[in-house]
């Protein structure tokens, strides 16, 4: 049986179930916003950044051409000595763990591109056709390609220093660069003596001079020039030795004399 009372709770819930109905029901108007199509745009690769311990060598170095820019990095190595000294006594010299390479060290390939080519970029395997000269740090010039002819090399082969490696990675044929090869990518702590000393840095000014397949042929040297042909009427009897001559002119050994036969 339905009591009075009942009848005005269950009236009470029936309203309240119809009104969170139509609460939740209700359409709801959303607001449309217009999306505009953008073009899909690769981000713009930054420059490098200057090396931040860009090296020191003496002004003999020549100064590059004005406006070119400041050292890049090419990669820097660090090395971390897996072995550690222990137990060193107090007599031993300070620099025993530089003594023995067991000191982590980094150091880096620097580069400055004083001109881009316009020609094909350097590819890997290949032989590459370079000018060069190098200097060292007190601007000793101690080698050079100018004047004679490029030198050749295919880097995969290691024939050359490690710096030389990768040092014409991004250059185009044609463009010139400054290599600053720390003495790890060089020679090494013993150098190269006389002419390169130990634990010495490289500066090198390169051209990109062409590259190809196949180690290129060496130029064939030019033939030789005929000899002239006498005028008419010359002599044809060989001239005698000029007088100014330093060089002596050998005479022929004298005859030797007969050894007599014995008397018998």
């Amino acid at each position: 049986m339905i009591t009075p009372t009942r009848l005005s709770v269950l009236s009470l819930l029936l309203t309240g179930a119809a009104t969170l109905s139509a609460q939740t029901h209700a359409p709801v108007h959303h607001a449309t916003t217009a999306h505009t199509a953008t073009p899909h745009t690769t981000a713009a690769t930054s420059p490098a950044a200057c090396a931040k311990d860009a090296p020191v060598f003496s002004p003999k170095v020549p100064a590059l051409p004005a406006g070119s820019p400041c050292f890049k990095t090419l990669y820097t190595i660090t090395t971390i000595p897996q072995a550690k000294l222990e137990n060193v006594s107090p007599m031993e010299n300070p620099d025993l763990a530089k003594t023995f390479g067991l000191e982590p060290a980094s150091f880096s390939l620097l580069y400055i591109d004083t001109k881009i080519g316009t020609g094909e970029r350097a590819q890997p395997h290949k032989w590459y056709t370079v000018n060069y000269t190098g200097y060292l740090p007190d601007g000793t010039q101690f080698d050079s390609s100018v004047g004679k002819d490029p030198l050749s090399f295919a880097p995969e082969q290691r024939k050359v220093i490690p710096g030389w490696f990768t040092g014409f990675d991004g250059m185009h044929i044609g463009g010139k660069r400054r290599l600053y090869i720390p003495y790890e990518l060089a020679y090494g702590p013993n150098g190269r003596p006389p002419t390169i000393p130990a634990r010495t840095a490289l500066i090198f000014d390169v051209e990109f001079v062409a590259q190809s397949d196949t180690q290129p042929a060496p130029k064939t040297p030019p033939a030789p020039k005929p000899a002239a042909e006498p005028a008419p009427g010359a002599s044809s009897q060989p001239s005698a030795a000029p007088a100014t001559s330093g060089t002596p002119v050998p005479h022929p050994p004298a005859p030797a004399t007969p050894t007599p036969a014995p008397k018998r």
